[in-house]
């Protein structure tokens, strides 16, 4: 401490300080514990309580599921927690019953790697990352009722996760109903022949492994063999959303593979129409639903069956939005994974196969085999960007164009991708860009078949890139039994569509670009399935009683890894390893005694645990069921304005546009229609936080030095005698730029941190981190101390007089401000509006307490321990945490006058005080009859008058 400050202390030994901020913080962050202050009763159960509180409207605020990192947390990461904090403890004060409370997602890669690199168990460490991070958000006073707390990695919570995933596992979606139905339903319809079987034989007939076969095909959890991303680097598969645009792993950056692997999956296809519907009522971001609706891409065309040239029973099925130019298909193209591939592949290649069309190589076979290689290095993002070379393969094998009846080549190639639409596309050269540049480059005929609407004409040779337009005539497409020829592209759709479904070969549908959700990962630190397998294979759902089903205990806790650039291999699990937990002897309870079963040994995706945690926070002892009923309805149920029910608000990272935020949202419409929540959709209104960013700096080599000890001089940045580039950019401790709540609370306390991060800026707008700035935040609540407290004596110093006119006015506006800013979460003008009454009061003589308790109430959100002292100090002996928040008197929040401005010509020429209920006639009165106006004026006409009343008059002269 300096001598200064030490002297200055001296003198005002009650001064707000750093010291006493941190004595006031732990006091009633203690009491707050002790007297269970945000404890959110609810209508039944166990943490049923206050039927007076559950009366009150209730208010359900949440923050994203955050991860239990060893580096702690950094300022950047309450950002979020603070601002749902604020808005929490205001809704408490206007009458709300809120609930807030923080969980922790703590499955996942990181806690696995770490007890990889270190032997320790993922547990262990996990735990250890929980309680230094409870002890980080405790320290900065956010009011959680704890009771609701839990991690997913508790055995209580996902012995839930496993019971949710077997309802999925256990339904099948009704189309017709559209709604899941439980599997059972569906039994039934095919042992009473109301379904036929896909062979036509009975159902008693069926083996029990060809029924579990038939019903995989519909269960909304089923294991099958398809195409995934294999990351040998990190040993197990992705999701599509987990694998970056270039290609690579999300965690880790390791290079990703197309392969053929059983994996599980959730049907989550079968909800792409309801997911996209119900967009229309949440409470989102348009940006957020943008991505949702761009990642389910929907779009309409028809299915059409093409038969492949001596394999009578072989068909390739195209989905296209363009089935009017069905007559200008020239050759298809299927995607390198495609099943059908192999089927129809011939031994050598057909007479008169052109060189450009075989890749160099002696056979079909070995051509497929070494571009699948190629193909499975490039990421789907990579397939699909606009490159000017096209590449691909001849099959060896032809189609029959249904409409015209000409055989068409067909080849693989990578811009083909089996996630979209059936893997397989009719190539229409004339009308297609990429199938356009894929013709030139491999020989191909082109015909027009959509008339150009310039001067190009009809010849796809002389054209420099393909013509589409929605805009246009038909030509060139006329057959033995249909012609569309003349029609407009609307009108031919149409016509061909049922054409096609007259001869059943095709039909009109609709596709969908979202595909179903990976849900297996070859890791030990994630939920374990409740499967078991048969001696035939056959899986088997464990009963209830037997959940939860808990991760053993390993020695060996990694996947085996591979060399990131190896393609050519194939996942083992760390749960595999373990025989006496895998191979086990069960009765299921299904009368047939007991028998040996194999239990699954991939684990659940870290995405599992946040599907549901909104039901867990409402109901978190419950060991009977997911959630009590009413306790679901009175918290997440439908109501006005919320036609789909949910979380009233919820804040997160815009990063979770479609992996969480679309996970979730199949999870709660599946438990909704088998009859366990009354809240289709999870999140009612959802709001996107921005990013506090710090700077970078790095030196000659380009690696990030430590921040804090970097030097300003003349405009240059300096790190031990060198000179560094500076960068704004993330916040990390890679970055060495990271500063911890701890230290600002050190120097400044708790509250001036809540300040300082709510008063940076618009909540949704990425802002800078300035230490330095911090002090101006430390200063607001020294001066609001000052206001109430004596320095000098720790006396209490206002005094029971009335304020005057202006107080008022300037304690009312800011009221009625803030109660508008909170409602918006507008914190930043929140605060500005505050400060601006804190800096008013500092003038006045003698603080009335009216107004000083005025100013502890409207920060209280914001700064909870300092009001909370100032309030008690103020005489009051309950919480201000319950306190009513000030509602503003009209009277004083009206200005008595306002200020209009009178321009002439765009010249300010004279200063109106006039009433803020002015008319705009009364208004143009004034200001043309002010001297000001009408010596500017000087006798000219008027041509016209435009009024803003009552802040604008704006005069023009003839």
């Amino acid at each position: 401490m300096s001598e200064t400050n030490a002297a200055a202390e001296v003198a005002a030994p009650h001064r707000y300080t750093a010291a006493l901020a941190a004595d006031i913080e732990a006091r009633w962050q203690d009491f707050w514990d002790a007297h269970g202050t945000y404890e959110a009763p609810n209508p039944g159960g166990d943490l049923a309580g206050d039927a007076e509180a559950v009366a009150r409207p209730k208010k359900f605020v949440m923050d994203m599921f955050p991860y239990p990192s060893g580096a702690g947390l950094h300022v950047g990461h309450p950002l979020g927690y603070i601002a749902t904090d604020v808005f929490a403890r205001y809704h408490r004060m206007t009458g709300h019953n809120v609930l807030h409370t923080l969980g922790f997602d703590a499955f996942g890669l990181p806690a696995e790697q770490y007890a990889v690199q270190t032997g320790t168990h993922p547990r262990v460490s996990t735990e250890a990352n929980i309680e230094n991070m409870r002890r980080q958000l405790r320290r900065l006073g956010l009011g959680h009722d704890q009771r609701r707390s839990f991690a997913t990695i508790d055995p209580d919570y996902y012995r839930w996760t496993q019971w949710i995933f077997l309802q999925i596992f256990n339904s099948w979606y009704d189309p017709e109903a559209k709604t899941a139905r439980p599997i059972d339903t569906l039994v039934q319809q095919f042992a009473s022949a109301e379904r036929p079987t896909p062979d036509g034989r009975p159902w008693a007939e069926l083996t029990e492994s060809e029924r579990a076969d038939i019903l995989g095909e519909y269960r909304l959890a089923y294991a099958s063999d398809a195409p995934v991303n294999w990351c040998p680097g990190l040993g197990t598969v992705l999701a599509n959303e987990e694998v970056t645009a270039d290609g690579r792993s999300e965690r880790g950056n390791f290079p990703v593979f197309k392969a053929k692997l059983r994996q599980w999956n959730m049907r989550i296809t079968a909800y792409a129409d309801r997911l996209l519907d119900d967009l229309d009522e949440l409470d989102w971001p348009e940006a957020i639903k943008l991505q949702q609706r761009n990642w389910i891409g929907r779009s309409e065309g028809a299915r059409v069956d093409f038969p492949v040239t001596d394999h009578a029973d072989a068909k390739i099925t195209i989905f296209t939005t363009r089935q009017d130019t069905l007559f200008g298909a020239t050759y298809m193209v299927l995607a390198p994974e495609h099943g059908l591939v192999d089927e129809i592949v011939p031994d050598a290649w057909p007479e008169g196969t052109r060189d450009a069309w075989t890749g160099g190589h002696a056979t079909p076979a070995q051509a497929i085999d070494a571009y699948r290689k190629q193909a499975a290095a490039k990421s789907d993002v990579e397939r699909q960007a606009e490159v000017k070379e096209k590449t691909g393969v001849f099959t060896g094998a032809y189609a029959i164009n249904p409409v015209s009846g000409e055989q068409v080549p067909v080849f693989i190639a990578d811009y083909v991708l089996m996630g979209y639409g059936t893997g397989a596309i009719m190539a229409v050269p004339a009308h297609d860009s990429r199938d356009f540049a894929f013709a030139r480059a491999f020989e191909l005929p082109m015909r027009c078949v959509v008339e150009p609407s310039d001067d190009r004409g009809t010849d796809p040779s002389t054209w420099d890139d393909a013509f589409a337009s929605y805009d246009a005539k038909i030509v060139n497409s006329t057959g033995e039994s249909v012609s569309l020829d003349g029609l407009g592209v609307v009108e031919a759709k149409a016509r061909i569509t049922e054409w096609l479904e007259s001869r059943a070969i095709g039909e009109g549908t609709v596709n969908f670009r979202l595909r179903d959700w990976l849900f297996s990962r070859q890791r030990y630190w994630g939920e374990p399935f409740p499967i078991v397998y048969d001696e035939e294979g056959v899986a088997h759902a464990l009963p209830e009683s037997m959940l939860p089903l808990k991760l053993p205990e390993v020695e060996d806790y990694s996947p085996r890894t591979f060399d990131p650039d190896d393609s050519d291999t194939s996942p083992e699990t760390p749960l595999s390893r373990n025989e006496d937990w895998v191979n086990v002897v069960l009765d299921l309870g299904d009368g047939r005694g007991p028998r040996p079963f194999r239990r699954e040994t991939n684990t659940m995706p870290n995405w599992a645990g946040s599907c549901w945690y909104e039901l867990r926070y409402l109901d978190p002892h419950n060991s009977e069921r997911l959630v009590d009923p009413e306790t679901e309805r009175y918290w997440m149920g439908p109501r006005e304005g919320q036609p789909h029910g949910g979380v009233d608000l919820y804040v997160g990272g815009a990063e979770h546009a479609v992996l969480h935020l679309l996970y979730a949202r199949f999870w709660s419409k599946v438990l909704f229609d088998l009859g366990h929540v009354s809240s289709v959709e999870p999140f009612h209104k959802l709001y996107n936080q921005g990013m506090i960013q710090a700077y970078v700096y790095r030196d000659s080599r380009g690696i990030a030095v430590p921040a804090a000890e970097v030097e300003e001089r003349d405009g240059a940045y300096w790190y031990q005698g060198e000179q560094v580039s500076r960068l704004l950019g993330k916040m990390g401790k890679s970055l060495k730029n990271a500063v911890t709540p701890d230290e600002i609370c050190a120097e400044y306390g708790a509250d001036t941190l809540r300040l300082y991060e709510m008063a940076m800026g618009p909540l949704d707008v990425s802002r800078p981190w300035d230490t330095r700035a911090v002090v101006g935040q430390y200063r607001l609540l020294q001066r609001l101390w000052r206001n109430v407290v004596d320095e000098g004596t720790g006396e209490v110093t206002v005094v029971d007089t009335e304020p005057d006119e202006a107080t008022l006015r300037a304690l009312h506006k800011a009221i009625d401000g803030v109660r508008q800013d909170m409602e918006g979460l507008r914190f930043n003008t929140a605060i500005a509006k505050i400060t601006e009454l804190n800096n008013h009061v500092t003038k006045v003589r003698e603080v009335p307490r009216s107004v000083a308790e005025g100013l502890v109430l409207l920060i209280s959100p914001l700064a909870p321990h300092v009001a909370e002292e100032l309030w008690r100090r103020l005489g009051h002996s309950a919480s201000v945490v319950h306190e009513p928040f000030p509602v503003a008197d009209p009277a004083y929040v009206v200005d008595e006058t306002v200020t209009c401005v009178v321009q002439v010509k765009g010249k300010v020429k004279a200063r109106l005080e006039v009433a803020p209920s002015v008319s705009d006639e009364e208004l143009e009165a004034l200001a043309l009859g002010d001297p000001a106006v009408v010596a500017a004026l000087n006798g000219a006409g008027i041509r016209k008058v435009i009024v803003r009343a009552p802040k604008l008059v704006n005069i023009v002269p003839a």
